[in-house]
């Protein structure tokens, strides 16, 4: 499920159900996670701030390389989609990369 993308005071885009391809996703906090995940980008007016978590789970995590600037909602919401794509090709998908 994706919702549209965020304004300064709207909800940010979230995906879920992803499952991320061989490798998986690189995360701040704790590494490389894998299997279903759930993705959200919150735009904050000049960037695009990327999470991902284990589907269902209450904790989020920064994905390796975010933010990434993005001047408007358009962009924060490419950002988004790059980002999906990213997580299902795996290989320890960062947000430099999904660029």
């Amino acid at each position: 499920m994706t919702t549209p993308g965020r304004t300064a005071d709207a909800e940010p885009t979230v995906t879920t159900g992803i499952a991320a391809g061989p490798g998986g996703v690189m995360t701040v906090e704790v590494g490389v996670i894998t299997g279903d995940l759930t993705l959200r980008t919150t735009w904050d007016g000049r960037q695009a701030i990327l999470d991902v978590q284990y589907d269902g789970a209450d904790e989020w995590y920064t994905v390796e390389g975010a933010p990434v600037p993005a001047p408007t909602a358009a962009a924060a919401q490419a950002v988004h989609a790059a980002m999906t794509d990213a997580v299902r090709r795996g290989g320890a998908a960062t947000a430099s990369r999904a660029r």
